[in-house]
């Protein structure tokens, strides 16, 4: 493999991880709330990204190109999550409105855990079958003929988890940074609720597109 099929691989992923995606959103609306959680959630979509190569590196994601029915099923479930994460912090959010108007709570708003932030972004893609099928359609290209295709999948694996973990890590700040003025309780509410119905939006569009397909 050579450094000009790196390269190129590289500029790939970095023009696929600045279209936003159910993984932006999820860090950002992660982020609002505790900055570290919003990086761990982004460790936890590099991390899965790598299971993905791994996949197309033993040759199982080639048995999701082959299956409608098991594509449509994986769909469906990825979509599922998405509504659920949608639904529920969009709850979450409201009763946190409420707690707001009560005595001594003025300032308390929605926390997530480190590991909670690392399993969401973790199960948000890898219960994206895109990023299967993107691993499955782009990554055999940069594969040398007659090279190691298991060590070459993790390698371009690992490009792609550095740089969407970087892109990530750079919204969870930018997030971070941005929190003195997000933090508004007018603000923060429209910015969460906006988030969340996006990512429920995300998820009712993909079962339906799986339900159809």
């Amino acid at each position: 493999m050579t450094i000009a099929s790196l390269v190129a691989f590289a500029g790939l992923c970095l023009v696929l991880s600045l279209t936003p995606g159910p993984d932006t959103f999820l860090v950002l609306r992660i982020a609002l709330n505790r900055p570290g959680a919003g990086i761990a959630a982004a460790a936890g979509s590099a991390v899965a990204a790598l299971a993905w190569a791994a996949l197309v590196g033993v040759g199982l994601a080639a048995i999701l190109e082959q299956s409608a029915e098991v594509f449509r099923w994986l769909k469906i479930a990825g979509g599922l999550y998405l509504l659920y994460l949608g639904i529920s912090s969009f709850l979450k959010t409201r009763k946190a409105a409420k707690g707001s108007l009560e005595p001594g709570n003025e300032g308390e708003s929605v926390q997530y855990s480190i590991m909670a932030g690392l399993g969401a972004g973790a199960l948000s893609t890898l219960l994206n079958p895109k990023v299967g099928l993107f691993y499955l359609a782009i990554v055999p290209q940069f594969i040398p003929q007659g090279g190691d295709i298991m060590a070459a999948s993790m390698v371009l694996g690992s490009v792609e988890a550095v740089i969407g973990f970087l892109y990530l890590a750079a919204v969870a700040f930018i997030a971070y940074k941005a929190m003195a003025w997000l933090q508004r309780p007018k603000v923060s509410t429209v910015v969460e609720r906006v988030s969340s119905g996006i990512i429920t939006a995300l998820g009712a569009g993909v079962i339906a597109s799986g339900a159809t397909s």
